[in-house]
């Protein structure tokens, strides 16, 4: 996802596919079937078939030292990643300004309603007014939080959706993100009306609504974000135990990558929330008490629940594990519909080993702290194709608004998995196939088309591959 433009874009009209289409060079085309989908059959959409392609694909590609290292060089690098402790413990009102006007400066774009009617001026002017930048104190103590239950991340301190074209409300031009339970925030500001925080994540500065925010001391905050052991959500997502008697943590959402601590001296036969714990991990859960303080309540992850004890080791095989976890789920833009967009998807697959990744997919493609091939006028079309046929498994594939993740090849054709809204593609007449998908997807790459005029390819910025040796010039080939 990159705001200003419509990320994992091509939204496509639903078409059925006939005869054998086109491809960005001159092999043999992919085959159509029946639903559409280039080049893609049954056995295409497990892991396993890919899996069994790859020689060594358990062998470790970074180890936890590695990534270590690879995490801190990118918040050191990236702007667009943020270490709340090395942040100043009181905040400049030029600075807290500059976040918010960052991201909500103005509304200068045409923007429509549910309704389909166009937003007033007068709506627009409330939206501004909200974020009380007028208050925001010369100098300020940081105040800090943890999230208790998934919030979405809002350009405006509003609930309200609005839309760039009228009809189409699947891109709300307002949603941002998501923010996950356990999340550490600064919480930088507040809304004219009380009912937002401008907080500051490690991957994001938005809106959220203060009711999914628990504030307590730096301390406690970072003893939570820090405390072991843990366990790791490598599930697509999971749920706590139901429980009436704290509906706060009952059957709430946990993401694929969340890290939640574990109570590990809790007594084997003591009940938690009225059930026995013998089947379930007891994990603690940040609370949000009735005056918004910081509290913490032990709840129950079934072990049946796809966690694990520890980050999953950077191998090929549990990348492809991982991202096919999601096959199928709707694309969300900014994790709407408790989901997520292209950019978030490959994020909380390499999150879920451990690997920190920008949110947004330009700051991805262009990040001086990811080890990057760069794309430009001086690349042809042949040097492209050549480039997407050496691809790697889990090498991320950028075009302008989009990100894919390299599964492996067919007879030397590379496929992707990606959260996309459609591609496009030319059938063997030459006429255009649109394929509405709204998806994560597997698909073939060469065929795709960006527009009526190129291909994916030609329109390629860059090929971001996490790999060893950190030294390495970043603009060197993988």
């Amino acid at each position: 996802m990159n705001a200003p433009f419509p990320t994992c874009l091509f939204a496509a009209l639903l078409a059925t596919a006939a005869g054998t289409p086109a491809r960005a060079d001159d092999a043999a085309p992919a085959p159509v079937p029946e639903h559409g989908v280039i080049g893609v059959d049954e056995s295409k959409l497990t892991p396993g078939y890919w899996i069994a392609r790859l020689a060594d694909p358990d062998r470790v590609v970074l180890d936890r030292a590695a990534i270590a290292v690879d995490n801190a060089r990118l918040r050191a690098l990236d702007p667009s990643m943020h270490d709340l402790r090395a942040l100043p413990a009181r905040l400049d009102r030029s600075l807290v300004a500059g976040w918010i006007e960052d991201l909500s400066g103005d509304v200068e774009e045409t923007l429509y309603a549910v309704d389909g009617k166009a937003v007033a001026a007068t709506q627009r002017e409330e939206w501004l007014a909200n974020r009380a930048v007028d208050a925001i104190p010369e100098r300020a103590d940081a105040r800090y939080g943890l999230v208790v239950a998934r919030a979405d991340l809002r350009r405006f301190p509003t609930t309200t959706r609005v839309f760039s074209e009228p009809g189409d409300t699947d891109i709300d031009r307002f949603q941002e993100s998501a923010l996950f339970p356990g999340t550490p925030v600064v919480i930088a500001h507040a809304s004219r009306d009380g009912r937002w925080w401008f907080v500051v994540s490690p991957l994001y500065a938005a809106w959220i609504e203060r009711r999914f925010v628990a504030e307590g001391t730096a301390d406690e905050v970072f003893a939570y974000a820090e405390r072991k052991p843990y366990r790791i959500v490598t599930g697509a997502t999971v749920t706590t135990v139901a429980t009436p008697e704290q509906p706060a943590v009952s059957r709430l959402q946990l993401d694929m990558s969340t890290r939640v601590p574990v109570l590990a001296d809790w007594p084997a036969g003591r009940p938690v929330n009225g059930e026995h714990p013998y089947s379930s991990h007891v994990i603690q859960l940040p609370l949000r008490r009735d005056d918004g303080s910081l509290a913490f309540t032990p709840a129950l992850l079934q072990k049946r629940m796809d966690t694990n004890s520890d980050y999953l080791p950077l191998t090929r095989a549990n990348l492809l594990r991982q991202a096919f976890k999601f096959l199928g789920e709707r694309y969300g833009w900014g994790h709407s519909y408790d989901a997520r967009d292209c950019s978030g998807f490959v994020s909380d697959v390499y999150r879920s080993m451990g690997v920190q990744m920008p949110r947004n997919t330009r700051d991805q493609s262009l990040s001086a702290g990811l080890r990057h091939t760069a794309f430009g006028d001086a690349d042809d079309h042949d040097a492209r194709v050549a480039a997407a046929r050496a691809l790697e498994v889990g090498d991320l594939v950028y075009i302008p608004g989009h990100v894919m993740m390299a599964i492996g090849d067919v007879d030397g054709e590379p496929y992707v998995i990606h959260d996309t809204t459609g591609l496009s593609y030319r059938r063997q007449d030459g006429s255009m196939a649109r394929v509405l998908l709204n998806a994560v997807s597997v698909s073939p790459l060469l065929p795709l088309q960006f527009n009526d005029k190129d291909y994916y390819v030609d329109r390629m910025t860059s090929i971001v591959r996490i790999r060893p040796d950190a030294t390495k010039d970043a603009t060197n080939r993988p």
